[in-house]
């Protein structure tokens, strides 16, 4: 798990850089959604609801069809921050053993541009 969450601390230092660069504005808030598919419904429902309890706020699942037809449910869970990477990377830390305990992979995050 290690290996993945110093991989998420890279992607987090070069999203966050870019922002930074492109102008965004570092004193504000931002609305970080974390993004979660995984192919059988009840385990992302239940890591959904673990997630909600160590505080994020949750999306109600979709359902969304892959290129090849097989079907995946998605949500994310949002957080607002300052557009700090080791907030972020903390938050990246507690959500994944919650995934890992019911095979939710964790597909990145993202926010907006904010002048």
């Amino acid at each position: 798990m290690n290996t993945n969450l110093q991989e998420w601390r890279e992607e987090t230092t070069a999203i966050v850089n870019e922002l930074l660069a492109d102008g965004s504005n570092p004193d504000l808030d931002y609305e970080i959604e974390h993004h979660f598919a995984c192919q059988k419904f009840e385990l992302l429902e239940k890591a959904a609801v673990d997630l909600f309890k160590a505080g994020f706020e949750v999306t109600d699942a979709e359902e969304m069809e892959l290129d090849d037809g097989a079907t995946i449910f998605c949500f994310d869970a949002m957080v607002e921050c300052k557009l700090d990477i080791e907030t972020i990377v903390a938050d990246i830390e507690k959500m994944l053993p919650i995934l890992e305990k019911y095979g939710v992979d964790y597909d990145g995050w993202g926010t907006y541009f904010q002048e």
